[in-house]
């Protein structure tokens, strides 16, 4: 009966995005999102536009596109010693975005191809001019590295003008620059001894203890006076650090970070997430219990324990979590998605409309695979839209033949003017 839990949980947690895996979890984006927003929004990104991807990926990085999509590694969140340092990175992306540093780097990579060309066909004119091939293949050898050169040099230079409007954007924000100072200082400590080999010509960054500097005397210049330490900010950062491990790393690693002496609320969480992937649940259980008796307001604890008792089996205890977890959490697609599906399994009277509603609300929200998957188990198998449930969910994931099977199947079933019918129809018309 659980095994199906194994596979929807990865789904749930971590979905396939073309050449990224992305996590899709209603605490770790809220909790990040609201560190990015202040920058954001001194950057002039309006909140309806601003959208955070986790990025599944143990890399210490995250990037910015078009300005309105930040993608933050799982890396970089796990291992970033505070949300001061997460927002200076966020920062220093988002000060590449205000720089039109893409659009530069597009129009700069185009005028040095043309330059190692015009190079190129220098070097093959004194060849022919000549006729002794030799007298130009030192041109023609060397105009690819003239172009290499000039374009690392650029990216350097942008990438301290990142540095520099990065920190300006926090200061505008309200937030504390010093975050700045803390992750080159974390990342020199990372690549220290690697960067003390290298040749800083030959690289597209600048040196760590360059960039170092320069953040620690344009702060020592500013007139102005770094926030107080955000408590609740700061423990709601360490609370998805220890979620992210708890889901992602070895258990030896979790005890490692998290050893039993520790009594903090983070250690507990990561603990007992940690203990319901081994499939102790009692562990697991006694673990999310106290955090539920410490913090009766927090959502994602009741969430947790819905998966839980999921898990033993237990659908009445487990939908009354997840019920309580939305109450407290407001609209949430996963959750809803969660409590939907234990409904679908619970089946008792009146769980399937309630399924078919929730997965309604949560696909406005956030459209999703396991949404539509959940969907078509509430609609059933003799009912139309459960095909064309089914069929959305096939389009989504990318397998075109499924998706156009289903599509087929449900507009057989479904009257001509049904809503389902037209969407199937579309199905179709995009699958061909």
């Amino acid at each position: 009966m659980h095994k199906i839990f194994v596979f929807l949980l990865s789904l749930f947690f971590a979905t396939g995005a073309h050449a990224v895996s992305l996590i899709n979890d209603t605490e770790i984006e809220r909790v990040v999102t609201e560190l990015v927003r202040p920058i954001a929004t001194a950057a002039e990104i309006p909140d309806n536009r601003l959208r955070v991807h986790i990025v599944r990926d143990d890399d210490f990085n995250a990037f910015v596109m078009g300005g309105d999509d930040v993608y933050v590694y799982t890396g970089l969140l796990t291992q970033i010693k505070s949300p001061d340092a997460l927002q200076a990175v966020i920062a220093h992306e988002l000060g590449h975005t205000i720089g039109g540093h893409m659009a530069q780097m597009s129009s700069r990579m185009a005028a040095e191809m043309q330059r190692a060309m015009l190079i190129q066909a220098l070097g093959i004119g004194l060849m022919v001019a000549g006729g002794n091939p030799s007298l130009g293949a030192g041109v023609l050898a060397g105009s690819s590295g003239v172009a290499q050169q000039s374009m690392l040099a650029f990216t350097r230079d942008e990438e301290r003008i990142a540095d520099n409007m990065g920190l300006d954007l926090m200061v505008r924000a309200g937030q504390n620059p010093n975050g700045f100072i803390q992750v080159f200082e974390q990342m020199r400590e990372i690549s220290g001894a690697a960067e003390s080999r290298v040749n800083p010509t030959r690289v597209n960054h600048p040196l760590t203890t360059e960039r170092l500097k320069n953040v620690r005397d344009r702060i020592a210049k500013l007139n102005y006076t770094a926030p107080a330490t955000d408590t609740s900010r700061d423990a709601k950062f360490r609370l998805i650090q220890a979620k992210l491990v708890g889901y992602l790393d070895t258990a030896t690693r979790v005890r490692e970070l998290y050893p039993y002496s520790d009594k903090s609320d983070a250690a507990i969480y990561a603990r007992a997430i940690a203990s319901m992937q081994a499939g102790n649940l009692d562990a697991a259980r006694v673990g999310t219990q106290t955090l539920i008796a410490r913090h009766a307001d927090n959502p994602y604890f009741y969430e947790l324990l819905g998966d839980i008792e999921y898990q033993f089996g237990h659908y009445d205890d487990s939908v009354t979590a997840y019920s309580r977890s939305l109450e407290l959490a407001g609209t949430a697609p996963q959750i809803q998605t969660a409590l939907a599906l234990v409904l679908t399994e619970r089946n008792k009277s009146g769980d399937g409309p309630r399924a078919i509603e929730l997965c309604k609300r949560a696909l406005l929200a956030a459209p999703a695979p396991l949404t539509y998957w959940v969907l078509a188990r509430a609609y059933g198998d003799d009912d139309g839209r459960g095909d064309w449930a089914r069929a959305e969910y096939y389009s989504m994931i990318g397998n075109t033949q499924n998706a156009k099977k289903y599509a087929k199947i449900a507009r057989q079933k479904l009257k001509s003017d049904a809503p389902e019918y037209i969407k199937s129809g579309d199905i179709l018309n995009k699958s061909k």
